[in-house]
């Protein structure tokens, strides 16, 4: 069992200070992972329903057969964890723009670390996940960012601007799992704005195999006016409430997984 508090890791980013904490809870003495960017709280081990959820309605709705999927946003790993507990996932690309969050994972700092660092099926790719949907900066003005620079090789963090998969650029995945920003409207920052509107979607649309399935994690209550927006992009589309308890505050509370597959060809 761990002290009741320790900081396992404090770093400075582009995006602000971020660290990642283990308290022991004193409800169930079990050991709590929280992240912190600056004074903002991005994500707790108590509450995964969310993060699972998002893996398991997004891969429902794809018929039998191997996939290959996406997972924007690494985090404690819950979605990419149960991504690869599907047996049907024969790879997993898992996208973030912190090396400081893959690295704890390679580490071993987080439970699921390890897990996800030596599967043969995963990779976890440092990159800007909205710049490389659209090729460019996540405005779409075909900016390059920071990926592929001398630090990353040296680091030996695989990344690239265009596409999802820096080894085969416009390769195309039947799942994207999206859990990054808080919502569609309350974004982590403002470039990654331009990815749920029309042209943003039409962009991501593109590298999925047709049938293929969009999936978003949202903090929020169902937004409409998002709910058309990706309606005029995708088909079948549909904004799932997961309700789960919350030891905090008591009594429960809830995220939205929005569900979304790609029209066939």
């Amino acid at each position: 069992m761990s002290a009741r508090f320790q900081e396992l890791d404090w770093q400075p980013t582009p995006m602000g200070e971020i660290s990642l904490r283990r308290r022991r809870d004193p409800s169930s003495g079990e050991d709590v992972y929280e992240v912190k960017l600056g004074d903002e709280y991005l994500m707790s081990s108590l509450f995964t329903e969310g993060e699972v959820e998002l893996t398991r309605l997004g891969l429902a709705e794809l018929a039998e057969g191997l996939l290959d999927v996406v997972v924007g946003g690494l985090g404690l790993g819950y979605t990419a964890r149960t991504a690869l507990d599907d047996p049907r996932v024969r790879s997993l690309v898992v996208v973030d723009a912190l090396p400081q969050v893959i690295d704890w994972h390679r580490r071993g700092l987080v439970p699921l670390g390890t897990g996800l660092a030596t599967d043969p099926r995963c990779r976890l790719v440092r990159g800007d996940f909205f710049a490389m949907v659209t090729g460019g900066t996540a405005d779409g003005s075909g900016v390059p960012g920071e990926a592929g620079s001398a630090e990353d090789a040296a680091a030996g963090v695989d990344a690239t601007p265009r596409g999802l998969d820096p080894d085969h650029p416009g390769r195309r995945f039947h799942a994207i799992l999206l859990d990054v920003d808080h919502s569609p409207r309350h974004v982590l920052h403002p470039s990654h704005a331009a990815l749920y509107g029309v042209a943003g979607l039409t962009a991501l649309a593109d590298l999925l195999h047709p049938g293929g399935v969009f999936a978003l994690w949202s903090n929020d209550p169902p937004d409409e006016a998002f709910g058309a927006v990706l309606a005029q992009v995708f088909t079948d589309t549909a904004a799932h409430v997961v309700d789960f308890d919350n030891p905090l505050q008591g009594g429960t509370a809830a995220n939205t997984v929005y569900v979304a597959r790609r029209r066939r060809d």
